[in-house]
């Protein structure tokens, strides 16, 4: 998939776009947890402030608790869970899970519990939930701190589980959303698909125009192209219109010019009346040039031409001439080859590649076409002296004759492969085996052929 694929970039952004919104999430999930975490272990200390305020006695005149909390962690050194209280006198009572440390506590406040990050043993960070009370006169009065302390590490160690659980999970979800966001786009951009293959029918002349039923995000494209190809067709129109203008402007003065040889050659100017005559000519081979390629220009998508009634008609005018009379012509056309030209077109293209065979050949001109790979393929070949293989390509070029003796303007083998290019085939010569030349054309039908053809069918034999 090329790098600038619509497809690709919408792609690329979407899990780009998955994957930073997910990975977001994932670190506000975490974050939500170890809040939800903190506010758990709060409410656990709570619970261990209230068991050690109440464990509090006086058995023997010193302050003492009694009834520590019962969590196991605070009989074991440096355990994670810890409890201190600091009492008047400088009385200072830990859990054996402080061993020989000490909290920093603050000094006395309001009695309302609060929570505070300290510095436990070896110097761990620790999560204390701080309580000042004013102590009964049988626990010897004044003002103490009680304190519970959880170390954050157990937080940290929890909330790294979870995301660890958590990633799974997530990279899963991302799988899916990309997946659906890829799916997504192929169904979103497969109107542009649809649009490919309608401008591909236009410019093989199987649509005229883009029609209607587009998504609403495409009907202001397919219009403008639709409003362009009328555009156009109309442009086309008047060219065509002009060129026919033109080749009628100049017909009177042909025939003027045609008059005042003849006239001129009755009065015995013979040389100078062959003059005007081969200008003439050459004159009215330009325009007829120039109204093949208006015709061929103008002609619609759809054009539809059957090949074999063609020939025939153009083979018929070919026959009657001394050269075509004299020729043996073998014809073998397969039936229902349709070509993407117009009938006038397709006879301008064959006339001059006909005539061509008919003058060089000896005795025999063979006319074959079949169907290969969705055009019509043509090949006229005469038994005539052929042609070098270094002039094979400079034939098709205007102003080359294959007779450089004859008569002629070079032009007609031109116009033929002019009007195959602007059919979308192309005009070749080669050299067969044995002698003659053999002109192949190649043409795309109007219509693709029926499916286990392959071009074969019933053959349109004359002689």
């Amino acid at each position: 998939m090329s790098a600038a694929s619509l497809r690709l970039r919408l792609g690329l952004a979407g899990a780009v776009t998955v994957l930073f919104a997910l990975g977001l999430a994932a670190l506000g999930l975490s974050a939500l947890f170890a809040t939800h975490a903190e506010r758990r272990a709060e409410a656990e200390l709570a619970v261990h402030l209230d068991q050690l305020l109440a464990g509090l006695a006086r058995p023997a005149g010193a302050l003492e608790v009694a009834i520590p909390p019962g969590d196991p962690r605070f009989e074991r050194p440096y355990g994670g869970l810890y409890w201190q209280i600091a009492a008047p006198g400088g009385t200072l009572l830990r859990s054996r899970s402080l061993w020989d440390a000490e909290l920093a506590l603050p000094p006395p406040g309001d009695g309302a519990p609060h929570v505070e990050r300290l510095a436990g043993p070896d110097g761990a960070p620790v999560l204390a939930l701080l309580r000042g009370v004013v102590l009964p006169e049988a626990l010897g009065g004044g003002r103490a701190v009680a304190a519970v302390a959880l170390e954050t590490a157990e937080i940290d160690r929890a909330r790294a589980a979870f995301t660890r659980d958590m990633l799974p999970y997530l990279a899963i979800l991302a799988l899916a959303l990309i997946l659906a966001g890829w799916a997504q786009i192929a169904v979103g951009l497969r109107p542009l698909g649809a649009l490919r293959q309608r401008i591909g029918a236009l410019r093989r002349g199987r649509e005229a125009r883009m029609g209607g039923g587009w998504p609403a995000e495409l009907r202001a494209l397919t219009g403008e192209i639709d409003a362009l190809l009328d555009a156009h067709d109309r442009d086309v129109a008047r060219a065509r219109d002009r060129a026919a203008d033109l080749a009628h402007g100049l017909k009177t003065p042909l025939q003027a010019l045609l008059g005042e040889a003849a006239r001129l050659a009755e009065a015995g100017e013979t040389a100078a009346a062959e003059g005007i005559e081969a200008l003439a000519a050459e004159m009215r081979r330009h325009v007829d040039r120039e109204l093949v390629r208006a015709r061929s220009a103008a002609a619609p998508g759809t054009a539809r031409a059957p090949l074999a009634p063609a020939a025939e008609r153009v083979l018929s005018v070919i026959r009657r001439t001394p050269d075509g009379a004299a020729r043996h012509w073998q014809v073998e056309i397969a039936e229902g080859l349709d070509v993407a030209l117009g009938p006038d077109e397709l006879a301008e293209l064959l006339g001059p590649v006909l005539e061509n065979a008919a003058r060089h050949a000896v005795a025999v001109v063979r006319i074959s076409a079949r169907a290969l790979g969705g055009a019509a393929e043509i090949a006229i070949r005469d038994d005539g002296p052929g042609l070098p293989a270094d002039r094979l390509e400079a034939m098709t070029r205007r102003g080359m004759r294959l007779d450089e003796s004859g008569g002629g303007s070079g032009l007609g083998l031109a116009i033929a492969s002019e009007i195959a290019e602007a059919a979308g085939g192309r005009l070749s010569l080669v050299r067969p085996g044995g002698a003659g030349l053999e002109v192949r054309i190649s043409l795309p039908l109007a219509e693709p052929p029926p499916p286990g053809t392959g071009g074969e069918g019933a053959l349109r034999r004359s002689g």
